[in-house]
């Protein structure tokens, strides 16, 4: 083939090498992107119809592979043309990390495409999304791992290929390793959040919307990265924590084996109050509640103080938006109930007042001996 162009090339020596070497390379750009379009549209007719990888893939990556196509074509052409030794090595080593750098992004194209096709078994939408959730965060977690780990492969193997960076990275390795120290001591907080990443993928203390209290904040997780966890506060605040945290420091994951949850209601009220009405009364509350998942119903007197006994209401939810807003309409309906028809049930002071026997000197009836507050 060399040969042959060289003949060619002798017959158009009238013409600047570099005229001559242009066309070359526009020639085979033009036969390397013809095939390609020829072997896709072969491959996405002979493609089965449920092929949910591979199709998505070459779909995702036309790009990518006409740009990986294009550069073939180019270094051959560069190879073949009448350029000088130079230049012509220049050119072949930018195409070489051009290409390098190809491999990479399609090679994350197939990360995001295979864990997509992972999680679409899973639903997230559903009431009981504790399994949906717990894949969920380990797929995430992960493909940003793995993300990042190619991402720096790529870029190790295209610096590679510049001799003066190899030849400096084996004279401090060589050296005993003295900048190796100083950089792994600045890159300590990425590498520990990055290894915390991994063990929370494994471990799962929190995963995808968990319901957790953190720096007595509660909030759902909506975001965890391979650095920090998104947070969304219950005010629509998002509050960013580093990974390292749920693992050093102590925290509430109320949704950390099941999202069901007891809503607890404290009334403080007379000791003159009919506990048992208040049993029949939280009956009638739930029966016409939505958001009693009729599971638990429990009324406790849990303390007695000097003027009121603490009454404790229990009621179990399905998760805990819905239990905190069985809460309030537990309260809500109970004190107005109270109210209407037990007024005196509601805390109050009372005062007893006790007259001694007979008159003073004047005829008046006596001072009260005494006067007790309650």
């Amino acid at each position: 083939m060399q040969d042959i162009i060289a003949d060619v090339g002798a017959r158009f020596d009238w013409a600047p090498a570099w005229v001559f070497s242009v066309a070359l390379i526009g020639i085979a750009l033009l036969i390397a992107l013809a095939s390609y379009g020829i072997v896709t549209r072969f491959l996405q007719r002979r493609m089965p119809s449920r092929d949910r990888f591979w199709g998505p893939l070459l779909a995702r990556t036309q790009r990518a592979g006409r740009l990986a196509i294009a550069i073939g074509a180019i270094s051959w052409a560069i190879r073949v043309a009448p350029l000088p030794a130079r230049e012509s090595a220049l050119a072949q080593h930018g195409l070489l990390i051009a290409f390098i750098v190809l491999l990479g992004m399609i090679t994350l194209a197939a990360l995001d495409i295979g864990a997509a096709l992972y999680l679409r078994r899973y639903r997230i939408d559903v009431s009981d999304n504790l399994l949906a959730r717990k894949h969920l965060t380990q797929i995430r977690i992960l493909r940003r791992a793995l993300a990042t780990l190619v991402v720096i492969v790529t870029a190790a193997i295209a610096l590679m290929t510049i001799p003066g960076i190899r030849q400096i990275g084996v004279s401090l390795l060589a050296a005993g390793g003295a900048a190796g120290i100083i950089v792994g001591l600045a890159l300590q907080p990425v590498l520990s959040n990055l290894l915390a990443g991994v063990q929370i993928a494994l471990t799962q203390p929190i995963r995808i919307d968990d319901a957790v209290i953190v720096e007595g904040e509660w909030g759902r997780v909506e975001e965890i990265t391979s650095t920090y966890v998104v947070v969304k506060i219950w005010d629509l605040r998002r509050l960013v924590v580093p990974l390292k945290y749920f693992l050093e420091n102590p925290f509430q994951n109320w949704t950390r084996e099941s999202a069901e949850l007891l809503g607890v209601v404290f009334l403080y009220l007379d000791y003159s109050t009919p506990v048992g009405a208040i049993r029949a009364k939280l009956d009638d509350i739930l029966a016409a509640s939505p958001h009693w998942d009729g599971t638990t119903k429990v009324v406790q007197v849990t303390d007695t103080r000097e003027r009121t006994m603490e009454v404790r209401i229990l009621a179990s939810a399905k998760d805990a938006g819905t239990a905190f807003d069985l809460r309030c309409e537990i309260r809500e309906k109970m004190i107005g109930w109270l109210n209407a028809e037990h007024p005196l049930a509601l805390p109050r002071d009372r005062f007893e007042i006790a007259y001694a026997e007979g008159r003073d000197d004047s005829g008046a009836r006596a001072r009260p001996a005494q006067q007790r507050v309650q």
